[in-house]
């Protein structure tokens, strides 16, 4: 990258904590601190990352304002309040990115985002303008209708479980989310819908999601190795 190029980073933290049984994963303290602050230290810590906007939902947006004045988040330019879908927050976050030529979005309950897989999101995506992380699948993966029958097999070889860090040339990302229709699992599929090469750079199999807590007490289990 040319050191004149800006990367602005979205952190999604919006979701509702459903499947965590009352307890707020983004707000849940691993190795003493939030999930959320550990899911933007990275983006923190990289000298390649110049803002970041946290996208949280609505009633969390002053809560997570506190977390400002700390100095773990001197890059944090704005905090807003995310959409009803996982795209709508995004959506708000990427109206707040400055002058950027990168945008890296992240979800915030993936609290081990390292400052490499940051740096390789970045160069795999000089390639095509679009990049993702992602891990090659370990299970048998089967199709099976309604029935509960199976249909079909999928040759495991050329199946990747996606992951974020996510990263798009900005002006690619901003006109995905222009042109969006419907609803999305994750920000390369707008990409992917207006017929854009995405590319896949290996992720890791501890970049895990935080949905519920088994996820959490696998999170603190492997807190361990990074301490």
């Amino acid at each position: 990258m040319s050191k004149r190029e800006k990367v602005g980073v979205v952190i999604a933290a919006g979701g509702s904590s459903n499947r965590m049984g009352g307890l707020d994963k983004l707000y849940a303290m691993l190795g003493g601190k939030p999930v959320l602050v550990r899911a933007t230290h990275a983006f923190q810590q990289s000298p390649l990352v110049d803002q970041i906007v946290v996208v949280v939902a609505g009633e969390k947006v002053n809560q997570c304002q506190q977390l400002i004045p700390g100095g773990e988040w001197s890059k944090v330019t704005n905090i807003c309040a995310g959409g009803e879908r996982r795209q709508d927050s995004v959506a708000a976050g990427l109206k707040l990115i400055g002058k950027c030529d990168w945008v890296v979005i992240h979800d915030g309950a993936r609290p081990f985002i390292t400052t490499d897989l940051i740096e390789r999101g970045l160069a795999a995506a000089q390639e095509t303008g679009a990049a993702i992380a992602a891990v090659l699948v370990t299970d048998t993966i089967k199709s099976a209708g309604e029935d509960l029958i199976v249909r079909q097999t999928f040759p495991r070889q050329n199946l990747w479980a996606v992951q974020t860090p996510q990263v798009f040339r900005i002006d690619i990302i901003t006109e995905a989310y222009r042109r969006a229709k419907g609803d999305v699992t994750d920000d390369a599929m707008l990409v992917e819908q207006m017929g854009h090469k995405v590319k896949v750079f290996m992720g890791s199999y501890d970049n895990i999601k935080i949905t519920t807590p088994e996820d959490l007490a696998l999170a603190e289990v492997l807190w361990r190795k990074y301490e």
